[in-house]
């Protein structure tokens, strides 16, 4: 069992590499619109171009007002990436309501307001450039079932950050509770299982890989089985391992097992916690291809962790309609396409 604890933060070397997400980006609707609204403030503004309405997951994406997930990516010194210091989440599916959505009229748009320095260190201050990019799933009018993603990409907005003002700023993660024994009983069993079985599922996905076995349906590529071959090991050593590059976690330190929330993952901490419907709501392993589990839900949350392989995965495809419409380059970024890959090459779907 691992319950060892290491800080880690993957940076990315350009805005080049944070902006490769390239997911229906010719046909996408949506255009985000950066501007400055205070010293550290950045007013996002999302606009529905299209001629349909648009029904927008909101749930952990950055369309989230509620839950401290990334909404912008900061780069110092034009290159230089700002490590991100909030949460990334595994959502229940099946059990997604119209409150987890936002619902976007043609020609409407949405204002959201973000504090980049509670979910950044921006204390030394500077000249900081600042993005919004990545892919945002969807479901069709009327229905709370994920069918795909669009992406999107806003403009370069770069901020003079007074460091000072910026270190006043609550954190969005306040400091955690001590860990200690959080996972215990029936809880501590289940995550036993759950990461031996992510090593099991995450080895032989690995192998599968790197004979090129169904990549096409899940990476759209045999190209790439190298990659995902060496972040499925790494994954599988983690899981199994007894040095652990993550730590485990079963109380919620940090408020975000909100509603549909499975596990959460803090990767600037490479710290992973499992949250009470992880253990009511999921069994141990599927027994139907695509359905979710405490296997492929350790497996999903173990690739946002930086100090696992770097760098970590975003959310850009939950379930697998949506995580099989991405782009070859989308899908080596997008967390369930490894869970969905493992699910399937274990049970030969």
């Amino acid at each position: 069992m691992k319950f060892t604890s290491q800080l880690a933060v993957a940076a990315l070397a350009s805005y080049a590499t944070a902006a490769s997400v390239d997911v229906n980006k010719r046909d996408t609707p949506l255009s985000v619109e950066l501007t400055a609204a205070g010293n550290s403030q950045v007013k996002v503004t999302v606009k529905n171009n299209g001629a349909k309405a648009l029904n927008l997951l909101s749930k952990g994406t950055f369309l989230d007002e509620q839950l401290p997930v990334e909404k912008v990516q900061m780069f110092a010194g034009g290159s230089t990436q700002v490590p991100f210091e909030g949460i990334k989440v595994r959502l229940l599916y099946s059990g997604l309501s119209t409150d987890d959505f936002v619902t976007l009229a043609a020609g409407e748009s949405k204002e959201l307001t973000v504090e980049t320095a509670a979910l950044h260190s921006l204390s030394e201050g500077g000249d900081f450039d600042v993005f919004a990019n990545g892919a945002v799933p969807f479901a069709e009018e009327g229905s709370n079932e994920l069918v795909g993603s669009y992406a999107y990409e806003s403009n370069k907005l770069t901020m003079t950050i007074d460091g000072a003002q910026a270190a006043t700023v609550t954190k969005a993660l306040g400091k955690r509770t001590a860990v200690g024994s959080s996972c215990t009983g029936t809880k501590l069993s289940a995550v036993r299982t759950a990461l031996s079985n992510c090593a099991k599922l995450a080895s032989s996905a690995a192998t599968a890989a790197t004979a090129g076995t169904k990549l096409t349906t899940y990476f759209k590529t045999t190209s790439t089985s190298s990659t995902v071959a060496a972040r499925l090991r790494a994954v599988s050593s983690d899981c199994g391992g007894t040095s652990a590059k993550t730590s485990t976690n079963c109380n919620d330190p940090y408020s975000g097992c909100a509603s549909n929330v499975l596990a959460y993952t803090v990767p600037s901490a490479n710290f992973i916690t499992y949250c009470p419907i992880f253990f009511s709501d999921l069994p141990a392993l599927a027994s139907t291809c695509h359905g979710q589990d405490q296997a492929t839900t350790a497996l999903h949350e173990e690739t946002h962790a930086p100090g696992v392989y770097s760098p970590g995965t975003q959310d850009l495809g939950y379930g697998y309609a949506a995580a099989t419409a991405l782009s070859s380059n989308s899908a080596l970024n997008n967390a369930d396409s490894y869970a969905l890959y493992a699910n399937a090459i274990y049970l030969k779907c």
